[in-house]
């Protein structure tokens, strides 16, 4: 690790996050080699207002009651130097097999062939973590190398001391699966996790701040 001198990234730079494109194919995706982090999971699992809430603006993701709205690879820019890109979700009974299908191959292809990405944020409703869509997302990503972050979202639903025995149960089963991965808590509705998921993406992304203001990239 070496230190770069050039100025540090401000603090609202999610804030500033602004829409590029939707690309229903790979090839249309930017081509400049800035990192990226993704976030994906379930359809009704809340992915779009993790993604506002993240971002401080509410209408950056469309909010539907319908779920499955987001079908393609909806890209992100921060500030010019780094990307999020907001995945299809998966696991909606109602849309036709043949466009899951469809959705599926975008997803994995992104997944396992996308160079640029650094890390993928895994969103699962806290009451239903761990389906059997959500562990071959991680599955890819550990048969990847990538790094993987699960988001329990809407904690708010929850006790805080059965949200807490979620997050320790999930963290359990990550020792066995890839010890790497890491399980936080989020609410969109109590806005409480967005500083730790905040502090995850500022790793992925190389935008983490040392305390003497310089910003640490690898070499």
């Amino acid at each position: 690790m070496t230190p770069d001198t050039t100025k540090a990234a401000a603090p609202n730079l999610y804030a500033r996050a602004r829409f590029v494109l939707s690309a229903a194919r790979m090839a249309q995706l930017p081509d400049d080699g800035h990192p990226e982090a993704a976030l994906v999971g379930r359809s009704n699992a809340g992915k779009s207002s993790a993604l506002n809430l993240i971002c401080q603006q509410t209408g950056l993701a469309r909010v539907s009651k319908t779920p499955g709205r987001t079908q393609l690879l909806n890209v992100f820019d921060l500030d010019g130097r780094a990307r999020l890109v907001d995945l299809p979700g998966y696991g909606f009974a109602q849309v036709p097999i043949a466009v899951r299908n469809a959705w599926g191959a975008l997803v994995g292809s992104y997944v396992e062939q996308r160079t640029t990405l650094k890390g993928v944020i895994v969103v699962m409703d806290i009451r239903h973590p761990l389906t059997e869509l959500d562990v071959q997302m991680l599955e890819w990503c550990r048969d990847r190398l990538l790094s993987a972050h699960i988001l329990l979202t809407k904690a708010d639903k929850l006790s805080f001391g059965a949200g807490k025995n979620t997050v320790l149960k999930v963290r359990r089963e990550l020792q066995d699966f890839d010890p790497s991965m890491t399980v936080q808590a989020f609410s969109s509705t109590a806005r409480t996790g967005v500083e730790e998921v905040r502090a995850k993406l500022d790793q992925w992304l190389g935008l983490a701040e040392p305390v003497d203001g310089t910003i640490v990239t690898s070499v």
